[in-house]
């Protein structure tokens, strides 16, 4: 295992890093393997990512019909809902890539009735796209997962507190998200600690305090306790703080 951080002036050369990061990663594992397994992220730093992954370099640089998309969290909402991270992704960034196929777009379904229902129907999703069975007692390797962090060191949906920090067999989760009072869906940390890398994009001062802690080696936040085979952080000066 490793895990690099990369500190860069702005949260724009965090954005090209990121973009730049993804597009290596799609043409590296299609060339390897003949698709690329992405696990997308939520919250604020992906429109800024997706902006530069639609200009016609990046675009055209991937061979997007060989693209699997996935989520590694979403919010209890509709997919047309403002807040839903998949919405997001499709009106900014799926719906402008060129090749992108309907079947290989595969909504988490945080929004429905049954939570821990739709939590196994995407396993078994999720196992049906890698053609593993849905109980195996090892997770599959996605090529890419990519992470955010919140303030209070959350990533996905893997919050302080939150039962599904707990889960050691199961790929996805329902979990109650104690310090927002909501449910969300997630990828748990057998799945995503089975990924073949994992790429955290996060900035702002607000991320100083947790980015401090899981850089001195402290494994109390949810963040701290990724580690997949390359687990590579793509910060700002401003989320190192004093520790740049």
């Amino acid at each position: 295992m490793s895990r690099r951080f990369v500190v860069l002036p702005t949260p724009a050369a965090v954005a090209e890093a990121a973009a730049d990061r993804l597009v290596a990663a799609a043409r590296n594992a299609i060339r390897r393997r003949g698709r690329f397994m992405l696990a997308l992220s939520g919250g604020s730093t992906p429109p800024a990512v997706y902006a530069l992954l639609v200009e016609p370099s990046r675009a055209a640089a991937v061979d997007w019909s060989q693209v699997e998309f996935l989520w590694g969290d979403e919010r209890d909402c509709p997919p047309d809902d403002p807040q839903s991270n998949f919405g997001v992704a499709r009106s900014l960034l799926l719906d402008r890539l060129p090749g992108v196929r309907p079947a290989a777009i595969h909504r988490m379904p945080a929004d429905a009735e049954d939570r821990d229902a739709a939590a196994s129907a995407y396993q078994a999703e999720i196992a049906r796209v890698f053609g593993v069975p849905p109980d195996s007692p090892r997770p599959p390797a996605f090529d890419l997962i990519w992470l955010g962090m919140g303030r209070d060191g959350h990533t996905a949906s893997l919050f302080p507190g939150c039962s599904a920090l707990a889960e050691r067999r199961r790929w996805v989760a329902a979990t109650w998200a104690p310090a927002l009072g909501v449910w969300r869906m997630t990828f748990t940390l057998p799945l995503i600690n089975a990924a073949r890398a994992v790429m955290f994009v996060a900035t702002g001062a607000d991320k100083a305090a947790p980015l401090r802690s899981i850089r001195s080696g402290s494994r109390e936040l949810p963040s701290a306790l990724v580690r997949a085979r390359s687990t590579l952080w793509l910060v700002d000066a401003a989320a190192v703080g004093d520790a740049a």
